[in-house]
């Protein structure tokens, strides 16, 4: 898979977006649930959210733990990412689609990481 040439078909409904290319829709997602080059992360504001239901195969993205830097009480730096997303076995060759609760606010701050 292509990264965002596949991930972005059939988002007519998002042309209205600046970078309509890093969105996709739900049945998207459906449709590769299983897809070993599609890493799905939630991002919740409400870290228990994971715990009482995600989407399968999603891992958590504990906003509060793992990209907060304990010392500098601010973001982790690309170091520190990169190690999360190694953790994750998360490569550059894969597509990640991130969302959440909150209308997926966190999401988009881990997007802007």
């Amino acid at each position: 898979m292509s990264g965002t040439e596949t991930a972005t078909s059939g988002m007519g409904a998002a042309s209205g977006y600046a970078h309509p290319e890093v969105l996709v829709e739900t049945s998207w997602v459906a449709d590769h649930l299983n897809d070993s080059d599609v890493r799905l992360i939630e991002a919740d504001e409400d870290v228990l959210l994971y715990e009482v239901g995600h989407i399968p195969n999603a891992v958590k993205l504990d906003w509060h733990v793992d990209v907060q830097d304990k010392l500098t009480r601010d973001f982790i730096d690309q170091q520190a990412f990169d190690q999360l997303m190694s953790h994750w076995g998360v490569t550059n060759d894969m597509t990640i689609v991130l969302y959440g609760d909150k209308n997926n606010w966190y999401a988009c701050y881990s997007f802007w990481l």
